[in-house]
């Protein structure tokens, strides 16, 4: 029992925990966004209002509910469309600002051990640790 106690409260459980629960709160209001103001939108403009769900088509006396899932694919669309230009792009923004992360790739050169890409001024590979030549400057 204290080992399942242990691991409950290290700290990155219970922030997981914190999260998933975030989460599914901020899902619920972001649904309900996209159902209550979003979906009628898109029902507006292409003519068709109402609610998706209940849309059926029937053949040959066989009922084909395809309302509920244009809904729920509507939704999915709407829903990352709006975490999208909601969360993600200011996300990025403020993290670019506060830290900004250059990607630079460094020339690589292969390990003549185990054929993996390192860096080219490595002196070993960090795959296989196996020493490597020094790497003539070029001009």
């Amino acid at each position: 029992m204290r080992g399942f106690r242990d691991f409950v409260l290290r700290g990155n459980v219970v922030d997981l925990a914190v999260g998933i629960v975030i989460g599914a709160a901020f899902s619920a209001v972001v649904t309900a966004l996209v159902r209550a103001f979003l979906t009628p939108l898109v029902g507006l403009a292409t003519g068709v209002a109402g609610d998706f769900s209940r849309r059926t088509v029937t053949v040959h006396h066989v009922e084909f509910p395809y309302g509920a899932f244009v809904d729920a694919a509507l939704t999915l669309v709407l829903t990352a469309l709006v975490l999208y230009f909601l969360v993600v792009l200011p996300f990025n923004r403020l993290h670019e600002r506060f830290a900004p992360h250059h990607d630079v790739q460094a020339p690589k050169r292969d390990c003549p051990e185990c054929l993996s890409a390192v860096p080219a001024p490595a002196r070993r590979c960090a795959f296989c640790t196996a020493e490597l030549a020094p790497v003539a400057d070029r001009p």
